[in-house]
């Protein structure tokens, strides 16, 4: 450390002002936050400058400051902090998800998206980043970023995409669902009940929409880990089809089903939901938070295999994420974060147009049910089995990839907390034959 640092209570308003590169940094950065530092930033060299009680921001190399300048808000911060340059660590009761909410709040209160920068402040900036040796090339992207190639949704790069995200290991993922490895969003009879209670509700509740029955055939797209499949034929009797395009999963499954003597009820398949070949076969169709990841240009083809694949007055179920702005913005996976780190080429969209495409693609939409709340109690189900099962994950994927999903679990729980992301299951049925969808339903 260069010189003292005055202390004060937690949250408090005093001001510490140590001379050094957080002053200058300071200075260099209040024109592009609308005013003075909303945190407590500590650089490298010890030096620290901002509110005392706020949240501490640590920059640990120039490297954070080139990544900043060359991406510009959340993917420079995001490869940052990734990487370890930059830091949130949990001091006087803030934590990462505390300091998130600190600093959307104060980006909403000053409107910094309508800030408009003078060619002095941009000249100043630059001078200041020159002395601190930060200008120059960018760092190489972070090893945990996606490196996708290949025409938007081919079959290879969609493979590519899903094995980014999927094929960490079945053991890595088993550390952070619960024994059914359902990863999609749970039903929350209480914010107590458990995450394993919460995810077997939610199945039960996917199967009775669906209405299964022993010896009906159900087609799972995006069948994952296989919890809807499996539910579906260990309790409800189903003949289950899934399809999944990860290796990690189908090997997963079949031994599941192995296990639970199921080869009569339950088959998985290596395949695209595009290579779905049956035509008015099954009785019914799930299909949970595999719909954000078929892209814009192919809903229209994904509607269809679910259509084409259930009897004419069967029923279709999916449960889909969703978020705000017309045709999902700017960027339609949720942001440069998740677009490049998690879920390459994923598309989200506000319900009601994932609703116009359904009825649009010749499904009649009967049942919209919104879930977002209970997505944020899932959330933190599954950062807490993180968090406890972190000695573990650092040997299986280590720190960098470990700090990825600390910030994809943290940030996405406050997107669904703040209504930026919801999520919805959606039940439909196919026209063209009577169907037996109770006119009064109580799920």
């Amino acid at each position: 450390m260069t010189d003292a640092v005055t202390q004060t209570a937690p949250h408090s308003a005093a001001t510490v002002t140590t001379a050094g590169i957080a002053d200058r940094l300071a200075a260099a950065v209040r024109p592009f936050i609308g005013g003075d530092l909303p945190v407590r930033l500590q650089a490298w060299d010890g030096s620290v400058a901002g509110p005392a009680g706020a949240p501490l921001v640590v920059l640990r190399s120039p490297d954070a400051l080139r990544r900043l300048l060359w991406h510009p808000g959340e993917l420079g911060a995001a490869q940052a902090y990734v990487t370890g340059e930059l830091d949130v660590p949990e001091q006087d009761g803030w934590d990462l998800g505390s300091a998130l909410t600190h600093a959307f709040a104060v980006g909403a209160e000053r409107g910094l998206s309508g800030v408009r920068l003078s060619p002095r402040a941009l000249a100043d900036a630059v001078r200041t980043a020159a002395g601190l040796g930060a200008l120059g090339p960018p760092p190489a992207p972070p090893a945990s970023q996606a490196r996708i190639r290949g025409r938007l949704h081919s079959l290879a790069r969609d493979r590519s995409s899903i094995s980014h995200h999927y094929d960490l290991s079945n053991e890595f993922y088993s550390l952070i669902l619960e024994p059914q490895m359902a990863y999609s969003c749970g039903y929350h009879a209480t914010p107590d009940v458990s995450l394993e209670e919460a995810q077997r509700a939610k199945l039960d509740l996917v199967c009775t929409k669906l209405g299964l029955e022993a010896g009906m055939r159900m087609l799972d797209v995006g069948c994952g880990w296989g919890s809807l499949s499996l539910h579906a034929a260990q309790h409800f009797g189903a003949r289950v089809t899934g399809v999944t395009i990860s290796k990690e999963q189908k090997a997963f499954i079949d031994a599941r089903i192995a296990e639970r003597g199921l080869e009569d009820r339950v088959e998985i398949r290596l395949q695209d939901y595009r290579e779905v070949p049956e035509r008015d076969h099954f009785d019914a169709v799930g299909s949970l938070e595999m719909g954000e990841h078929v892209g814009a240009r192919n809903y229209a083809t994904y509607v269809e295999v679910l259509r084409r694949a259930v009897k004419p007055g069967g029923r279709v179920l999916v449960q889909q994420m969703s978020r705000q702005g017309a045709g999902g913005g700017k960027h339609p996976g949720g942001g440069p974060f998740i677009e490049s780190f998690i879920a390459p080429d994923m598309t989200m969209r506000p319900v009601g147009e994932t609703v116009g495409l359904m009825e649009a693609g010749g499904l009649e939409v009967r049942d919209v049910h919104a879930m977002r709340e209970h997505y944020v109690l899932t959330v933190h189900g599954w950062l807490e089995r993180f968090e406890a099962n972190l000695p573990r994950l650092r040997e299986l994927v280590g720190e960098e990839v470990v700090r990825v999903w600390r910030l994809y679990l943290v940030g996405g729980a406050l997107a669904f907390r703040d209504g930026r992301m919801g999520v919805d299951q959606i039940l439909s049925v196919r026209p063209g034959a009577a169907h037996n969808l109770p006119a009064v339903r109580t799920w």
